[in-house]
């Protein structure tokens, strides 16, 4: 596996990669691995000639400098869970100059409003971070495929959205959300909670699969008020937001329509980690 640190040894190894006629697939990561990171690249691997993956903490997707203080930076465990998996041919660690080569500043994106619902109306400016990284790694690494996990639903949405108004050549693959085996959503964050936390947290799982087994029989605003007196009964964990919300528009709706598809999205924080999870509701 290639370990490439900057930007002009990526573009040498890009443009022999293209001149071969190799197929790209790629998925930026924050670091700090897990399992649910190598299911994207196994995903990727089944489509294309050569997969990479970047491992870059972009500061302009943080609101709170405190959580990019602790966002866990492990940059050797990475590389070796990279190279032993079998999965990626290279990966990218640029310095923060190779993606903001004067200010680390982001640009400012019109979403079409995606950027306006749950995460945005808590994390200003949080997604213009996500797109102006996203496009600039694209911009560099040129992939035919790009891969992104459906727990971070919105940001997937609002990827999408950046790639068709940019008219970005790569196309953006979505990967089911990777599960523990008590089902709760791998995610770097785990890392911070204690053991016994990991397994009390299986119920914002237990939780979604109710609502999935609720929905079209129990109105909205009584699955709302369900999901909220199951998390008032948990100590240790406050209930953030859980909605409804229809898939391409991401707005909260209070009732069902028959000719769209909806997703409910749930953030508990747990002993003080913010855990996000969502399911599609069949």
């Amino acid at each position: 596996m290639e370990v490439i640190k900057n930007r002009k040894t990526l573009q040498d190894f890009i443009e022999r990669q293209k001149e071969m006629g190799k197929r790209i697939g790629f998925a930026p990561t924050m670091g700090a691995l897990h399992k649910g990171h190598l299911s994207l690249y196994e995903e990727a691997k089944k489509e294309n000639d050569l997969v990479i993956s970047s491992i870059f903490v972009n500061p302009t997707q943080f609101n709170n400098p405190e959580d990019l203080e602790k966002y866990p930076r492990d940059i050797n465990r990475d590389i070796m869970i990279l190279e032993s998996s079998g999965l990626v041919d290279a990966v990218y660690i640029p310095e923060i100059i190779d993606i903001y080569p004067e200010k680390a500043e982001s640009q400012h994106y019109d979403f079409d409003g995606l950027e306006n619902e749950m995460e945005g109306k808590s994390r200003p400016g949080h997604f213009d971070g996500v797109g102006t990284v996203v496009e600039e790694l694209f911009r560099q690494v040129k992939p035919d495929n790009a891969y992104f996990g459906e727990k971070d639903f919105q940001q997937l949405a609002i990827i999408r959205k950046m790639v068709d108004k940019k008219q970005l050549p790569v196309k953006i693959k979505g990967v089911s959300i990777y599960r523990a085996d008590n089902g709760l959503a791998l995610s770097s964050r785990n890392q911070r909670l204690h053991e016994d936390r990991k397994d009390t947290s299986k119920i914002i799982y237990e939780t979604l699969k109710k609502v999935n087994d609720w929905f079209r029989t129990v109105s909205i605003p009584e699955i709302k008020e369900r999901v909220t007196d199951i998390f008032d009964n948990q100590q240790g964990m406050q209930l953030e937001y859980f909605l409804i919300a229809d898939e391409n528009t991401l707005q909260e709706t209070d009732f069902f329509y028959k000719d769209r598809n909806f997703r409910a999205f749930i953030v508990v924080v747990v002993d003080g980690v913010r855990l996000i999870d969502n399911m599609h509701l069949d």
